[in-house]
């Protein structure tokens, strides 16, 4: 259903790949992999990266799942790839959080 989506409506693909890092960044990695792991199978599938990124695919496969805990340098690796693929840059900001007291 998702692939049928990303494929009809790229900028839903686009939010997908967004909303999983922002999840990673807010701490989330159960969360982020899992919409990570949607956006893969929606979009390149695991065999294609794997053979795009020199990774084999149940590696990916494994490194997204549930039980996965895949090292910084091969998730960002993945992320980078998956950014250039679809054409985006994300870029992390400061969010500055303002206090009211009463």
């Amino acid at each position: 259903m998702k692939q049928k989506r990303t494929e009809r409506e790229p900028e839903f693909g686009e939010a997908l790949l967004r909303e999983g890092i922002d999840n990673l960044l807010a701490g989330d990695v159960e969360t982020g992999k899992a919409i990570l792991r949607d956006y893969i199978k929606a979009t390149i599938g695991f065999e294609k990266l794997g053979a795009e990124t020199d990774t084999p695919a149940k590696s990916l496969i494994r490194m997204f799942g549930p039980r996965g805990n895949p090292q910084a340098r091969n998730l960002f690796g993945v992320i980078g790839h998956l950014q250039k693929r679809a054409g985006v840059e994300l870029h992390v900001t400061r969010y500055t959080r303002t206090l009211e007291l009463s």
